[in-house]
């Protein structure tokens, strides 16, 4: 019989693409990587890699295992949900990624709740940046995932990974106050002279703004660009910037920025996501039922 914890690392090379990431994300060494994939190879009697310049490439006999890996462990998986749900208490743990925004608006509330009504259940929480985040659920570094859509652009699908909406939100113009405001400015077509700030390139809210900017017949100048968005906050309060800014980041708290509606009225859709084979972990529906709950009472709401 073939050693399981073998091919757990030929899927994880599959997944992440070096023997130095698979070392990385497993704590081990990138020699003893190799060492038991070369094992893995011996107990088949199959080439399984083979050198591609400085990296390695899995052969087609390597990608029928690793198919069969993930099978096997998704029914470990069910396997050890029935298990949980068997127990009378609610009792585990559940790792979520959330970008960051939805960690500010959801996460305390949802947190405060889950300690008050599943004690025994640890929740733990890593900020990640969406289309990563939902990378690492499918390859299991986490159990759920907090993720955003933008309007016309779709989220990564993974395999297995079973998707529901949670909430959405305007995205507004927000500008400046007129008492901060270095011009006057107004409206999106006066915003044209404006420094403006947005997230990295790559990212679906920074290619959305792009496009919405040249719709109306301009290109931003993008002076400042920073993925925190309470950075964005800040430099459009104090009359230094202009940006689209989804209603989301200013729950919770007033503003000075003026926040304007866009033409067509755009949301983004707020999701959550799991494997398909870990949905019926106890610990996993509680944390998803009550954050489901907290986002549907109105936490993301407008400013006044």
């Amino acid at each position: 019989m073939l050693e399981i914890r073998r091919l757990i690392l030929l899927r994880e090379l599959a997944v992440r693409g070096t023997i130095a990431a698979v070392a990385e994300a497993l704590n081990f060494t990138p020699s003893a990587v190799s060492q038991q994939l070369s094992q893995l190879e011996k107990e088949t009697g199959t080439q399984l890699l083979r050198k591609a310049g400085r990296r390695v490439q899995l052969t087609p006999q390597a990608e029928v295992l690793v198919e069969s890996v993930g099978e096997v462990l998704d029914t470990l998986e069910r396997a050890e949900t029935r298990l949980q749900a068997a127990a009378t208490r609610v009792t585990g743990r559940v790792r979520v990624a959330v970008f960051q925004s939805a960690a500010l608006a959801f996460m305390p509330t949802t947190l405060r709740a889950m300690a008050q009504r599943h004690p025994d259940v640890r929740v733990e929480m890593v900020q990640r940046e969406p289309e990563e985040a939902l990378r690492e659920t499918w390859a299991r570094d986490f159990d759920m995932v907090i993720a955003e859509q933008y309007p016309a652009h779709a989220a990564p699908h993974h395999p297995g990974l079973d998707r529901r909406d949670l909430t959405t939100d305007a995205i507004r113009l927000a500008l400046p106050s007129e008492t901060e405001s270095l011009h006057p400015v107004d409206s999106l077509d006066s915003a044209r002279h404006m420094p403006w700030v947005m997230e990295p390139r790559g990212a679906a809210s920074r290619h959305f703004a792009e496009q919405v900017c040249r719709v109306a017949g301009f290109e931003p100048d993008v002076r400042y660009e920073t993925a925190d968005l309470q950075a964005h906050m800040r430099l459009v309060e104090s009359g230094n910037a202009v940006a689209l800014i989804p209603d989301l980041i200013w729950a919770g708290r007033e503003t000075s920025a003026r926040l304007l509606q866009l033409t067509g009225s755009p949301r983004r859709t707020i999701f959550t996501a799991q494997r398909t084979a870990g949905a019926a972990s106890p610990a996993a529906r509680a944390f998803r039922d009550i954050l489901e709950q907290k986002a549907s009472s109105g936490t993301a709401t407008r400013p006044a």
